[in-house]
């Protein structure tokens, strides 16, 4: 009998997959590797340090909670050694995808003999929605899990090189790959260029999703910063962040707005906005990170998608 081990995208999927009783033990993979500074070695030491040091500094998580929640998991994923069936349960979106690719550079390294397969959720029906796998119902969970994409050696090599390049201090690497359709990743291409359009453009130095708080919140006039992250949480496209996350966005933005309740930009913000005015230099730093490259050391062409080093 072969053994099985799945490993999930994060707590409440782990405990949908747990009242479908498929075979195997369940590891959650707790990161969000598509923010702060990521190393290529994933599960070094170097790797843990750094992004303590960046959640603790930008999200105040603890150094108990982290070897509780983060650690105390990953060291249960060392300990199953055993499994000679891996099974990956990861969505469409870019923060989803990124922690896929590192437990693939992981799985690579740590366990060569094991079948690893992926199931992702996306697009899954006509309509131009994306589903989340918590937002299926479990026939149709049980159906993707049916038709998982078992990788070859090439698929997990790929994911592995990909994962090499976001790690690296030069997104244009990144932005000049071509080969996606030739791998079992039908998700990682868009997620690829969302998280080049999170370097600043070029126009008012603000990246996409900033962009997009600002439009939302001139267009739609929210009531309230709950209602304004709300509607940039519904809005984000394929980026898959959390409301923290958005929370954090809209802290950096706080000099561009006379009032959250209701929501309002001031002169300047609506300037920047329409790209009359530029906010790279109020917003940068040398410590903010997309992977292993400086934010701040490229801008982004929204005009020709292509990513340009200052």
């Amino acid at each position: 009998m072969s053994s099985l081990l799945h490993i999930t995208n994060g707590d409440s999927f782990t405990e949908r997959l747990k009242s479908l009783r498929l075979k195997g033990d369940i590891i959650t993979w707790r990161e969000m590797l598509c923010e702060g500074k990521t190393e290529t070695n994933v599960g070094s030491e170097s790797f843990w340090k750094t992004r303590y040091d960046f959640l603790h500094k930008n999200y105040n998580v603890s150094k108990s909670w982290f070897i509780e929640k983060t650690l105390k998991e990953y060291r249960s994923l060392c300990n199953h050694k055993q499994q000679d069936h891996i099974v990956l349960w990861f969505e469409y979106d870019l923060f989803c995808q990124i922690n896929m690719l590192a437990v693939l550079s992981w799985l690579k390294a740590h366990r060569k003999y094991a079948e690893i397969s992926v199931v992702c959720s996306g697009k899954e029906d006509e309509s131009d929605k994306m589903y989340g796998l918590s937002e299926l119902n479990d026939e149709k969970l049980l159906e993707l899990y049916e038709n998982r994409a078992v990788l070859d050696q090439d698929d997990i090599e790929y994911a592995d090189y990909v994962w090499q390049l976001y790690c690296s201090n030069n997104p244009i690497r990144l932005e000049n790959l071509k080969e996606y359709h030739d791998y079992q990743f039908p998700y990682l291409a868009d997620a690829m260029h969302a998280h080049l359009m999170r370097f600043p453009a070029i126009k008012n130095g603000l990246d996409f999703l900033e962009n997009q708080i600002l439009k939302i919140s001139a267009e739609q006039k929210p009531q309230s910063k709950k209602e304004l992250i709300k509607s940039v949480l519904g809005n984000q496209g394929v980026y898959g962040y959390g409301d923290t996350q958005f929370e954090r966005i809209l802290n950096s933005l706080k000099p561009l707005y006379s009032s959250f309740n209701p929501v309002k930009l001031t002169r300047k913000g609506q300037e920047i906005l329409k790209g009359k005015s530029n906010y790279y230099s109020s917003l940068r730093n040398n410590d903010t990170y997309l992977g292993g490259a400086l934010k701040y050391n490229y801008l982004y062409n929204t005009e020709s998608g292509r990513i340009l080093k200052l």
